[in-house]
C-alpha cells in the first residue's frame, strides 16, 4: 500500500491525470479498473478518476511493492546526462521559480514522437530536477523539430497552467525570423484556413473554411532583402502546426531549406530557416511581475548566416 498526500504543486489536476504520472508505466485500463475495484481510493472513498485534487487530499493505492515498482518506472540511477544525450546543456534564456524560457536548437523534438525519442520535455524534466509525485515539468508551446527558438516551460504546475492559459488566450505575442525565397517589399497580414493531414505530416491552406480546417492569421514585415532572399519578421497571431511554413509557401515565398513546402535545397542549409526569435509577455501581477510587459530574445542561429547577405543580423 502507498499513500500520497496532495501538496500545493500537485493540486488542481484530475485524479486520473495524477495517477497516470505516478504510475506512468500502467495502462489507462488498469488505472480505471483499480478505481472501480477500490484498489485506488481518494480520501478513503471510492473515486471515479475525474475528481479535481485539492491540497491535503490523500490518494491511497492498495498494491504490492512489486506492482508499485513495476508501474511507477522508478529511475535506476542510470539515466544519461544532458551532455550524453545532446552533446550540450539546455540554453536557458530566463528562469524563475515557476517557469523557464529555453532556446531550443534545430533538430530537437519538442515532445516525443516515438517511445525511444529524446525530446525537450525529457531534457527539461532532467534539468529541473525531481518534483512531487504526480507532477512533471513540461512545455507550454511547441516548435517543429527543425525550427529553433524560444519555448516556454513550466517548472511547477502553477507555472505550467498559467503560461498555457496565456498562450491559449493569445496574450503572449510570438515573433519569428524567416529567410524566404524572392523579394518581399511591404508589410502585410495574411489570413486563411489550415487543414492538417496527419498521414503526410503536412498542412494545406484554403481561402475559405473547409471541413476540418482552422482559421489562421500571420503578419509579415520584411527586414532586409538582398535581391534573392528576404529576411522576414513574422508575427504569429494564431498558432497552428506548420502555419508559417504553409502560409509562406502559398504566397510563393517558401522558407529556404523547407523542402516539405517547396523551399529550395542548399548544401549549406540542412533545415528550414525559421527561428522563434522573440516572445512578449502582457502586463502581469505576482508571481510573474518580473515578466510583466517584457520581451525576451533568442540569438540568431549560425545557419541563418549561410544564406543571404543581410547586414541587419549584426543588430539582432
Amino acid at each position: 500500500m502507498k499513500e500520497i498526500t496532495i501538496e500545493k504543486n500537485q493540486c488542481g489536476q484530475r485524479l486520473d491525470k495524477f495517477l497516470a504520472k505516478v504510475l506512468r508505466e500502467a495502462p489507462k485500463s488498469f488505472l480505471y479498473k483499480m478505481l472501480r475495484k477500490k484498489n485506488i481510493k481518494l480520501n478513503g472513498k471510492r473515486a471515479q478518476g475525474n475528481e479535481k485534487l485539492e491540497e491535503g487530499d490523500v490518494v491511497a493505492m492498495y498494491f504490492s511493492e512489486e506492482t508499485l515498482a513495476k508501474f511507477s518506472g522508478a529511475p535506476d540511477g542510470k539515466e544519461p546526462s544532458l551532455a550524453q544525450k545532446t552533446g550540450a546543456p539546455l540554453d536557458i534564456i530566463y528562469e524563475n521559480e515557476h517557469i523557464a524560457l529555453i532556446n531550443k536548437p534545430a533538430g530537437l523534438l519538442s515532445q516525443k514522437a516515438k517511445p525511444d525519442d529524446v525530446s525537450l520535455v525529457e531534457l527539461f524534466t532532467q534539468y529541473a530536477g525531481a518534483r512531487e509525485e504526480g507532477f512533471s515539468p513540461g512545455i507550454c508551446n511547441r516548435l517543429d523539430r527543425n525550427t529553433s527558438g524560444i519555448v516556454v516551460a513550466g517548472k511547477t504546475l502553477f507555472g505550467l497552467q498559467s503560461m498555457s492559459e496565456l498562450f491559449r488566450d493569445r496574450q503572449i505575442k510570438k515573433y519569428y525570423l524567416a529567410v524566404v525565397e524572392g523579394v518581399v517589399e511591404q508589410d502585410f497580414t495574411a489570413e486563411g484556413y489550415l487543414r492538417r493531414d496527419e498521414k503526410r505530416n503536412q498542412s494545406q491552406l484554403f481561402d475559405t473554411q473547409v471541413p476540418g480546417s482552422s482559421y489562421i492569421k500571420t503578419g509579415y514585415k520584411p527586414l532586409e532583402c538582398d535581391g534573392a532572399y528576404t529576411l522576414l519578421r513574422v508575427r504569429l497571431f494564431t498558432g497552428k502546426t506548420h502555419q508559417i511554413r504553409s502560409h509562406l509557401s502559398s504566397l510563393s515565398h517558401p522558407i529556404v531549406g523547407d523542402v516539405k513546402y517547396g523551399g529550395c535545397v542548399s548544401g549549406r542549409v540542412r533545415r528550414q530557416l525559421l527561428h522563434a526569435y522573440e516572445i512578449a509577455f502582457p502586463e502581469m501581477d505576482e508571481p510573474f511581475r518580473d515578466l510583466s510587459g517584457r520581451s525576451f530574445f533568442a540569438g540568431v542561429p549560425d545557419d541563418f548566416y549561410k544564406v543571404g547577405k543581410f547586414k541587419l543580423y549584426k543588430s539582432l
